[in-house]
């Protein structure tokens, strides 16, 4: 770079300026580039117009401190390599003294070591105080090609991690600090250029820095500095069609857009200026698709609670925020359940559901583990010897739970009959509250309506309830072998307080090899 040309001020004269804020963009004769302060102040003056092409070292712009007299920085006029500005050329002497060391350090190492055509990119100064830099990732490895514009990794400096990216067209012949390495200013980042140049003897050495001076406390200059890299190769000019308008773009959205196919001269920047930024590119939708403008009016219909609903709201309230539940799942094998129904249902006069099956196979397993039915009442744990189960049955103002009394001693035919009738008092509303009283253990089936699983909330003062999902078709392993198979998902919630995990676990065991070998509850 010998000159830069202003794109686009996107601060003017009077503003507040923080460090890190973006004053300008620049173009050189790579790409458009941010150029951010270094400092705090206001902008007192602008040297560059917009539009403007300037050569390096040129005055830029002045940050002080507001009212300032900058008379004396602006006699020299603008470019601050006259001779006449001898204030200006004290204060940059020291970062003059350290680009020309920089400059001869290069271009030793680039007519020495730097074969035809290939870039030596070092490690950039991308603050006023840095001293080094962290690479925190490389988007690009080894190998891969590389255009002008692409990010090559993200960097951290002791002021942020920002995006570096390639000012080359080439491959990426090396990489020379790996990610979580820390490395000085100019060390030697990577090598760009045709693919398999022979770059093993290309060094870049450390240049000298030359001890810094005081500069004067007046007024700050923001100058344009060189990019810090040995160059070989003919400089290139961009040949590149352009549109009538620039477009700007942050380096993340430039590549987000490349992601996503997405063309930038079709995006609406919401930036400064105008300028396209990453929500941006998240945000784009394509002129095909119509933008949605929420419409109508927002209103609500009250509906009294029901007694029923109060009851429910308390009740399922108390035991859930009471009773410190916890969920075990088990998948079950239901081929044959599926087989054993099917011979069941074949008989005259007999028609029973899997659900009807589940309810006989929790109370012979509940006889196997009290434990799970029981009940806390804080003094003592009270341990049922009798096995009522109720069945959840959804009703239009709810849920109520009718119960089997002792559901144990029931035959299949026995559970589906008195499930159908209570289930059809409850949707009825001539249920009494003796046939919903004293269970012990509670199911709760959601199958019929394609839930696969879930979970339930105890329904006091039992101490488990099981929920019961939908037979499901899919592919399972039998024998080494895969095979079409039929599942079924059980879940049971348990009170810790008397329910301890091996206990539920146990009576799951117990429940899976009921219902997977029907022919087990008959013995």
């Amino acid at each position: 770079m010998e000159e830069g040309t202003v794109a686009t001020w996107l601060k003017k004269v009077g503003d507040k300026v923080e460090e890190g804020d973006i004053l300008a963009e620049i173009e050189t004769d790579k790409a458009t580039m941010e150029f951010e302060s270094f400092y705090e102040g206001t902008l007192l003056h602008i040297g560059v117009q917009e539009g403007d092409t300037a050569v390096v070292d040129t005055l830029l712009a002045i940050i002080g401190e507001e009212g300032e007299d900058i008379s004396a920085h602006l006699n020299g006029g603008g470019n601050t390599n006259d001779s006449n500005s001898a204030k200006e050329n004290e204060a940059k002497a020291t970062t003059d003294a350290d680009a020309e060391a920089t400059d001869d350090t290069d271009e030793a190492t680039s007519e020495a070591n730097v074969p035809e055509g290939v870039q030596v990119i070092t490690m950039p100064r991308l603050s006023d105080t840095m001293e080094e830099g962290t690479v925190a990732t490389w988007l690009k490895k080894e190998g891969d090609l590389i255009e002008e514009g692409d990010i090559l990794a993200e960097i951290e400096t002791d002021k942020a991690t920002m995006e570096f990216e390639s000012f080359y067209n080439g491959t990426l012949l090396k990489i020379g600090i790996q990610e979580g390495e820390t490395a000085k200013v100019d060390a030697l980042l990577a090598i760009v250029g045709p693919e398999g140049t022979d770059v093993s003897g290309i060094t870049v050495s450390k240049p000298k820095t030359a001890p810094k001076k005081e500069a004067p406390k007046q007024a700050k200059q923001t100058q344009a500095k060189k990019p810090v890299v040995a160059k070989t190769a003919p400089k290139k000019t961009n040949t590149g069609a352009t549109s009538e308008k620039r477009i700007f773009a942050s380096p993340l959205a430039k590549k987000m857009a490349e992601d996503l196919g997405i063309r930038l001269n079709v995006v609406q920047g919401s930036g400064e200026n105008g300028r396209i930024i990453k929500t941006d590119i998240e945000n784009y939708q394509p002129s095909g698709a119509t933008a949605y403008t929420p419409a109508g009016v927002e209103s609500f219909e009250e509906i009294k609670n029901s007694q029923m609903r109060k009851t429910i709201a308390k009740r399922l309230g108390e035991s859930k925020f009471t009773a410190p539940h916890y969920y075990l799942t088990v998948e079950l094998d239901m081929d044959n359940a599926i087989a054993s129904r099917t011979a069941i249902n074949s008989q005259p006069d007999v028609k029973i559901s899997f659900n009807d099956m589940v309810v006989k196979a929790c109370a012979m397993a509940l006889r196997k583990h009290p434990q799970v039915n029981s009940q806390w009442t804080g003094d003592a744990t009270r341990i049922a010897k009798h096995i009522h189960v109720g069945v959840a049955v959804a009703v239009d103002e709810g849920l109520l739970v009718p119960v089997l009394k002792f559901a144990d001693q029931m035959t299949f035919s026995q559970i589906g009959a008195n499930v159908r009738e209570l289930a059809g008092k409850a949707r009825n509303k001539k249920i009494t509250p003796a046939e919903m009283e004293g269970s012990t253990f509670t199911v709760s089936n959601l199958g019929m309506f394609g839930i696969k699983e879930f979970t339930s909330i105890i329904n006091a003062p039992n101490s488990a309830i099981l929920s019961v999902g939908a037979i499901v078709q899919k592919p399972v392993v039998k024998n080494g072998a895969i095979v079409v198979g039929n599942t079924m998902t059980v879940t049971l919630a348990c009170d810790h307080r008397t329910v301890d995990g091996a206990t539920g676990a146990q009576f799951l065991q117990t429940l899976r090899n009921y219902i997977e070998n029907p022919v087990t509850m008959f013995v």
